[in-house]
C-alpha cells in the first residue's frame, strides 16, 4: 500500500477528501499535514487555531505535522519551509501527497510541480466532481461543520457560524461555488464518520478582518471557536 501524507485544511473538503481515501483503501496515511500562522497559531484563512487543528488529528486517530509560516515571510521563505519538511517525509518512504482541491487548475500545476522536486506524487481524489455533489453528500455521510470565515464580497456576516447542513445549502447565493472552492468561505469539522468522538465547540466573537493583496483591499467574517 502507497504511504502517504494528508493535507489537511480542517474543513469539509478535507474531511470529504480523506473519507473516501480511508475507504478506498489504496493509501496509508502515515501523517496529516497542515500549515499555521506562526504569529497567530492559526491555519491562515480559515482562523481555526492550533489547538482545535490538533484535537482534530487526535479524534481522528492520525498523527499531524504542523508546519509555521510566518506572516511576514516571502514566498521564497514558504517554499524553503515547505520542501524542508516534504524532503524529511519523502527520506521516510513517504510516496504521495493527498489533496482536497476540487478544480483551480493552476494550484494542481503548483502542487505538483513541487511535489515532484521531492519524488512525492500529488493525488486528487476529489478533481473535477461536482462541488454541489460533493456538499450534499458531506452532509448526508454525518459529517458535521461549523463556517469559520466568510470573504464579504460573496457573503455577509450573518454566514459565519453558520452550521453547514441542508439549509445552509439551500440558503448560498447562486455566485458562489457551492463548496467556496474560489475562497468564498471556510469552515471547521467538529464530527462525522471518522472521528472518535465530536468535538465540542463554542462560538466566540464574529470579528472583520481585512486583507490587502496588490491594493486591493478585501473584508472577511471569523467566527472565533474553542472547545469546551
Amino acid at each position: 500500500m502507497n504511504r502517504a501524507l494528508f493535507n489537511w485544511s480542517s474543513g469539509k473538503d478535507s474531511a470529504l477528501c480523506l473519507h473516501k481515501i480511508i475507504h478506498e483503501k489504496s493509501y496509508k496515511i502515515e501523517s496529516l499535514l497542515t500549515t499555521i500562522s506562526k504569529e497567530h497559531q492559526r491555519v491562515s484563512m480559515h482562523g481555526v487555531s492550533r489547538d482545535l487543528v490538533e484535537l482534530q488529528a487526535r479524534r481522528l486517530g492520525l498523527p499531524i505535522d504542523v508546519i509555521e509560516i510566518s506572516d511576514t515571510g516571502t514566498t521564497q521563505d514558504y517554499e524553503q519551509k515547505i520542501t524542508q519538511t516534504l524532503t524529511k517525509h519523502s527520506h521516510n518512504g513517504i510516496t504521495h501527497s493527498i489533496f482536497g482541491d476540487i478544480f483551480l487548475e493552476d494550484l494542481r500545476a503548483y502542487r505538483e510541480s513541487k511535489l515532484q522536486q521531492v519524488d512525492i506524487k500529488a493525488v486528487f481524489p476529489l478533481w473535477n466532481v461536482s462541488t454541489k455533489q460533493l456538499l450534499h453528500e458531506f452532509v448526508s455521510l454525518g459529517f458535521k461543520a461549523i463556517i469559520t470565515s466568510v470573504n464579504e464580497t460573496f457573503l455577509d456576516a450573518s454566514f459565519a457560524g453558520r452550521i453547514i447542513d441542508e439549509n445552509f445549502i439551500h440558503d448560498l447565493p447562486n455566485n458562489i461555488d457551492p463548496c467556496g472552492e474560489h475562497g468564498e468561505y471556510h469552515s471547521f469539522v467538529f464530527d462525522g464518520p471518522l472521528f472518535s468522538e465530536p468535538i465540542q465547540i463554542q462560538k466566540r466573537e464574529i470579528i472583520r478582518k481585512t486583507y490587502t493583496v496588490n491594493n486591493t483591499e478585501f473584508g472577511f467574517w471569523f467566527c472565533d471557536l474553542h472547545a469546551t
